[in-house]
């Protein structure tokens, strides 16, 4: 069971006012002191850090500095974790999404993930988003539903004269896709990525990489991803994880800025060392 402390229960249970999408400087989350702990190993440390609404946020670092802990952290993912628990918080717009009272399965519905290797369901394309909408309560047009998502994840053409094909009988990066048209077909407002073209080819991650400029247009995308040219050319804003000490396992976040100050002129001397390929 995850552990919290000085949690603070929204008095409207998980209802929220979302700012005007005109504002795009706006915050969608705000991290104070955050630190993940997998039972008495901390994971993640002190972390305090703002995203901003329909931006393309990257999170780089060595392996093993708590990119993908963090990551889950934003969507409560890590509470399948039974010896999982988090200190600090995690506001989005203002709510604690860890205080009693919130619902997980809402903060995934709102929150969405795409996860490093492509994992479409055995179903048929058509279904592996029907199927997903439909558990989430959708009862109008389905086949509106269906042909929207694909057109919004950059599939519709490649796969509109097969929807009743196995999800598993396109490629990889057609299978990458369709799990973000399965995302969005539940009118997320964030999408979370964790290495989503690292079982790519160069021309599938491309296409990943100018379908997530597109879809910042309308949703909030947060990104792990050990590619530092993907990192570079994709995102707005970085944060860069190191461990925070020597000898110690805890990751932390050592630099956070936008990316071009991240790869032009980074702050701290183990920035520059990893984005430049001489560490990590």
């Amino acid at each position: 069971m995850t552990e919290h402390r000085d949690r603070e229960a929204p008095s409207d249970g998980f209802t929220l006012a979302v700012a005007n999408p005109a504002s795009p400087a706006e915050s969608v989350f705000e991290l104070t002191d955050l630190s993940c702990f997998y039972g008495e190993f901390r994971a993640v440390r002190d972390i305090t850090l703002s995203i901003e609404r329909n931006r393309i946020t990257a999170i780089i670092g060595p392996s093993g500095c708590g990119k993908s802990t963090l990551l889950r952290s934003f969507n409560r993912m890590n509470d399948l974790v039974t010896s999982a628990r988090v200190e600090g918080s995690i506001r989005y717009h203002g709510v604690d999404l860890y205080a009693d009272g919130v619902d997980p399965v809402e903060v995934r519905r709102r929150i969405g993930m795409v996860f490093q290797k492509p994992n479409p369901f055995p179903k048929s394309i058509y279904e592996n988003i029907a199927w997903t909408a439909r558990i989430h309560g959708h009862k109008g047009n389905m086949d509106a539903l269906v042909e929207n998502a694909l057109k919004q994840a950059a599939l519709w053409d490649e796969v509109k004269d097969k929807l009743h094909q196995s999800g598993l009988s396109i490629s990889g990066g057609q299978q990458q896709r369709l799990c973000i048209a399965r995302a969005i077909s539940i009118k997320p407002e964030v999408i979370l990525m964790d290495e989503p073209a690292s079982a790519l080819d160069p021309i599938a991650t491309l296409k990943i990489e100018e379908l997530m400029q597109e879809l910042k247009k309308q949703y909030t995308i947060v990104i792990v991803t050990h590619n530092m040219q993907q990192a570079a050319r994709a995102s707005d804003y970085t944060a860069m994880m190191m461990l925070s000490k020597e000898g110690e396992r805890s990751g932390t976040v050592i630099e956070f800025n936008e990316t071009n100050h991240i790869f032009t002129n980074p702050k701290d001397k183990r920035t520059e060392d990893y984005v430049t390929g001489r560490f990590g």
